[in-house]
């Protein structure tokens, strides 16, 4: 684990640049705010052209504005417009703000209408005793009432943690197919095992609180990007209990992008799995021989390979990867067993 994170490290901050930048205001017509959303500051949509103080300081996300970006303890250049927001990625290519900026109008357009969007996943009491937990929580996306869920861990080299790139659009999609979202924002500079504490913390609150968020506890999926799938294939592997969370049955479904993961169990749950070949963080071929030792032992393998493409390419709009989460969804949707009424 160490050595990923030394390389991940090693990543020149230039990165960044690889995403490019949309133009300002160049949100599809689709997106744009409706007048009436406009009229409340609470419910004001961002732009390209926003500045990031806009995310900061909106209303809408007073308490927990902070923990939609994706470092803690940093200062940022309030001042740099949204449609620049690659400059926070360093790890991560081929970023579009368009899909970021319109999921996080989405979260404005919920709050403006009462419904919660963020919850606490410790106690306050914890937060005082581990004060990194602060850090930490779930942002919800809600689907059809009753549907299963996923939860989706980004990924950032266990530095920050790419919510804006592979987390709330990855929502977004699934959100499309009638299933609800969950993103995790979760302890990093901890290194995997304290992160995937939060992920199982996250999905014993969901399962203890399945009413109440109108989400079906059964057949849940886990997805995960880079650092982000490490975490969801331990959970799938070792179970929830493993990291302090309660006893749950395994996920339906892990969904892996783009990580050089290699341990396994004799009983995984189905895996679907996507990397770039010219991924330069995760060997391909590392993927590659986990995918055929869970082949080797039954498991339900989903597995594709992108040309020219390198490593933290998210929804891969544009690539050769575009369209990859409606094949995972569809994965998923074959291994949901519980519908409901």
């Amino acid at each position: 684990m160490s050595r990923l994170k030394t390389v991940y490290m090693a990543l020149p901050v230039l990165l960044a640049a690889a995403g490019g930048e949309a133009k300002a205001d160049e949100l599809p017509a689709t997106r744009r705010p409706e007048s009436r959303l406009m009229q409340s500051p609470r419910g004001e949509h961002l732009q390209l052209s926003s500045p990031l103080h806009s995310v900061l300081h909106h209303p809408a996300f007073a308490g927990f504005a902070r923990l939609l970006l994706p470092w803690d303890e940093r200062a940022y250049d309030e001042s740099m417009p949204l449609h620049q927001m690659a400059r926070l990625l360093p790890y991560h290519s081929h970023v579009h703000p368009a899909e970021a900026i319109a999921a996080l109008n989405r979260l404005i357009d919920e709050v403006s209408q009462d419904t919660p969007v963020f919850y606490d996943l410790y106690s306050e009491a914890q937060k005082q005793a581990q004060p990194s937990k602060r850090n930490t929580g779930l942002f919800y996306f809600r689907g059809k009432p009753g549907a299963p869920f996923a939860v989706i861990a980004p990924g950032g080299g266990f530095a920050y943690v790419g919510s804006l790139h592979e987390g709330f659009p990855y929502a977004m999609a699934i959100n499309q197919a009638g299933y609800n979202a969950f993103v995790l924002k979760y302890r990093v500079g901890q290194g995997a095992a304290v992160a995937t504490e939060d992920l199982a913390a996250a999905l014993s609150y969901i399962i203890q609180n399945a009413q109440q968020l109108a989400v079906n506890p059964e057949d849940y999926a886990l997805w995960g990007s880079s650092a982000g799938a490490r975490m969801v294939a331990s959970i799938g592997s070792h179970g929830v209990a493993a990291f302090g969370g309660d006893d749950l049955p395994q996920p339906a479904t892990v969904v892996m992008a783009y990580t050089g993961h290699t341990d396994h169990q004799t009983q995984e749950p189905p895996t679907f799995a996507v990397i770039g070949e010219q991924d330069g963080i995760a060997s391909p071929a590392t993927m590659a021989r986990r995918v055929e030792q869970l082949r080797k032992a039954g498991t339900d393998v989903e597995f594709h390979r992108y040309p020219a493409l390198g490593h933290g390419f998210g929804l891969g709009v544009g690539t050769s990867a575009e369209g990859w989460m409606q094949q995972a969804i569809q994965f998923w949707g074959q291994h949901i067993h519980s519908r409901p009424d």
